[in-house]
């Protein structure tokens, strides 16, 4: 394998596209919060932000290398393809993530804490969990929530209401984003032992519990509106754009609900995605422009 061969695995263990999703959440946390702006407090966080979720992400393959192995969709991923060895991708994970930290540490070290804290739930916790059954999901919002709280605490350098509506908002939003990617991948799941959905099956029961994650997204997105969130506020502008999102997405779970479908699923799970930036970028617009 030639070194721009090997290069592109180690990117790929990385998950660059998943990586550079979740550093947006923290971009719009950060952005929301900082006043004024620092240019290198925010160099730092997009490439230590980057460098911890990619760190996450290739100890989570390392974990699941053999079930990887046994699932279509991750069957060519670095290490159950070969292309990297078990011991290439531990340091290469490891390298991620003490440079992301010591990146997030120069911001504040409340940062680099949250940042640590989201490798060790998601790597030590979440991972294992996920052949246990569903509450691996509740677990895994936790670490999945954090990057749009850690913007805000980068800029701020504190843990307070406004980072934790920002931190509650992204956790009650992985349920219907997961379980809708669980429904879709229900039979690909199944052949490496894992089964995320909240009753175990493509039912109502399950359908049921992402239209009322989804409906809950609602009302928790709209307490900005209402002067409940501190420093942390949205204009009636903003808050009228984030009360259509919210229906549309509604709209997308009552779709699964109704139909209970594959196609509903990917749509729902489409949407949610949506969904997150769409409402981060309002956020962002109603602070600097709205």
């Amino acid at each position: 394998m030639s070194g721009k061969e090997k290069a592109a695995q180690y990117i790929a263990l990385a998950k660059p596209r998943l990586s550079s999703s979740v550093v947006f959440s923290a971009v719009a946390g950060y952005l929301i919060a900082a006043y004024p702006f620092d240019l290198l407090e925010f160099i730092y966080l997009v490439i230590g932000g980057f460098l911890v979720v990619a760190s996450s992400n290739a100890f989570n393959q390392i974990w699941e290398r053999d079930r990887d192995a046994l699932m279509q969709r991750t069957k060519n991923r670095p290490l159950p393809s070969g292309q990297l060895s078990l011991s290439e991708a531990i340091v290469a994970a490891s390298v991620y993530g003490l440079i992301g930290a010591f990146l997030l540490f120069l911001i504040n070290p409340l940062s680099a804490g949250f940042g640590l804290l989201s490798v060790l739930l998601y790597v030590l916790v979440y991972t294992p969990m996920k052949a246990k059954g569903p509450w691996a999901v509740f677990v895994g919002a936790i670490p999945g929530a954090i990057p749009f709280m850690l913007g805000w605490v980068a800029a701020r350098n504190d843990f307070d209401i406004e980072s934790g509506t920002l931190f509650a908002i992204q956790f009650i939003w992985q349920f219907p984003h997961f379980w809708a990617i669980g429904w879709m991948l229900h039979e690909d799941y199944a052949r490496a032992g894992y089964n995320l959905l909240p009753t175990g099956k493509r039912d109502a029961s399950s359908a049921l519990q992402a239209f009322v994650y989804t409906f809950a997204l609602l009302p928790l997105s709209l307490l900005p509106a209402f002067g409940l969130t501190g420093t942390l506020v949205l204009s009636p502008v903003g808050a009228l754009l984030i009360l259509v999102l919210g229906i549309f997405l509604i709209i997308r779970a009552g779709q699964l609900l109704r139909f209970r479908t594959e196609k509903a699923a990917r749509r729902l799970m489409l949407g949610s995605v949506l969904w997150l930036t769409l409402m981060q970028i309002v956020f962002v617009l109603d602070r600097y422009l709205i």
